[in-house]
């Protein structure tokens, strides 16, 4: 039988944490967030990374058709012969010039109604705009900040020396033949915004190698290192490649230049 007194002595038990506890706890959250954290963040790069590689490999399939004699569409401008123009196949690419798509409007700002919102990778989303009516290395896509990709220039302008030594361009047409050269890039991530502070149009891109002429001192050379400190890079047969140093890479053909 208990008595008074022992009743007296019963102790109550205690809920809750003390804050000794609590700060323990919240440590240990913490450094899991400090653990976890970097990894996920890698995570989301790489998946955006190659989110812009499937983009890329579309940009590239799309080129073999439009490079095939006979599987190729609309040429546009170019007509049904068997050379184009890389410039050709890139406003195929954005709608724009003879490939307009918006009936009269002037201009065009991306992503559209539609949600159209063609070679973008998923890292760059500032607003762009396409203009009609105007070639693609004349202002028909812009602002520089806002482009992801730019094409191989040297597809686009080659470059020679007269018989008086002196550097020159000549306008470059691509046949068929040019989708054997797995190693020259087709396009890549370029910096709009570095291209815009030398004054370049990124639209267009290629290291200056030994350039005396329009590609020296690395004037249209602005590669986007924006995958985990690394570009993307298309190449003629559809594959492509990741490099921290894409001017150097033993992989990549930048001299080649098409012959007429």
């Amino acid at each position: 039988m208990t008595s008074k007194g022992d009743a007296s002595h019963t102790h109550t038990h205690r809920h809750g944490f003390t804050l000794i506890e609590l700060m323990l706890v919240v440590a240990i959250i913490a450094l899991l967030i400090g653990i976890i954290s970097p990894a996920v963040h890698g995570a989301i790069m790489r998946a955006r990374s190659f989110k812009c590689q499937m983009a890329q490999r579309s940009v590239a399939f799309d080129f073999q058709i439009f490079a095939d004699p006979q599987l190729h569409g609309d040429r546009g401008d170019d007509g049904d012969g068997a050379s184009f123009s890389i410039e050709t196949f890139q406003e195929s690419q954005y709608g724009v010039d003879e490939f307009w798509q918006w009936d009269d409007a002037g201009a065009i700002d991306l992503p559209d109604a539609q949600g159209n919102d063609p070679m973008r990778c998923p890292d760059v989303r500032e607003p762009l705009t396409l203009r009609n009516n105007l070639a693609c290395s004349n202002g028909a896509i812009g602002p520089a900040p806002s482009l992801s990709f730019g094409f191989n220039a040297r597809l686009h302008r080659a470059e020679f020396t007269d018989d008086r030594g002196r550097p020159r361009v000549l306008q470059v047409y691509l046949r068929s033949d040019i989708l054997t050269r797995s190693d020259v890039p087709l396009l890549m991530d370029v910096n709009g915004q570095r291209a815009d502070e030398l004054g370049a149009n990124p639209v267009y891109i290629a290291p200056s190698l030994d350039s005396q002429g329009p590609y020296a001192d690395d004037r249209v050379w602005f590669p986007g290192l924006r995958h985990l400190g690394k570009a993307n890079i298309a190449f003629m047969d559809g594959h492509v490649e990741s490099s921290a140093d894409p001017e150097n890479e033993p992989s990549i053909n930048w001299a080649y230049q098409p012959t007429r």
